[in-house]
């Protein structure tokens, strides 16, 4: 169940994301459009992911540093990366290759470190 609804929260991310990136890089150079719309997609995706994904309860001090440590690599280091690394796919298919490769990453980070699961002695009766 959390696969899914970390897809549901995805889906709602790339529109976010895709959309301003569209949007913007007609007027910006394609990695700053890339950050500006990662940017916004970010704000959302902590809060949907912290309370409706994972539905966590830890320290919001402490997965919202994680969270952007780990979001913050994935978007600005990771999707450049692989931007950069396939402009044949056209200036479209580079981002969606590069958001597919930091799907990956943020899942498996968001579970791992940022939201664990607590542990069932924990978890309420």
């Amino acid at each position: 169940m959390r696969l899914v609804r970390f897809g549901l929260v995805g889906v709602l991310n790339t529109v976010v994301d895709l959309s301003l990136y569209l949007l913007l890089v007609g007027f910006l150079p394609v990695v700053l459009a890339n950050f500006v719309s990662t940017s916004c997609g970010m704000a959302t995706s902590f809060c949907l992911n912290r309370g409706f994904t994972f539905r966590s309860s830890g320290s919001v001090v402490r997965q919202l540093l994680l969270f952007v440590l780990v979001t913050g690599v994935g978007l600005w280091v990771v999707q450049p990366l692989v931007i950069s690394a396939v402009p044949g796919f056209g200036v479209l298919g580079a981002k969606l290759a590069g958001m597919s490769v930091g799907l990956v990453w943020n899942f498996v980070l968001y579970h791992y470190v940022v939201f664990p699961l607590r542990s069932s002695a924990q978890l309420p009766g």
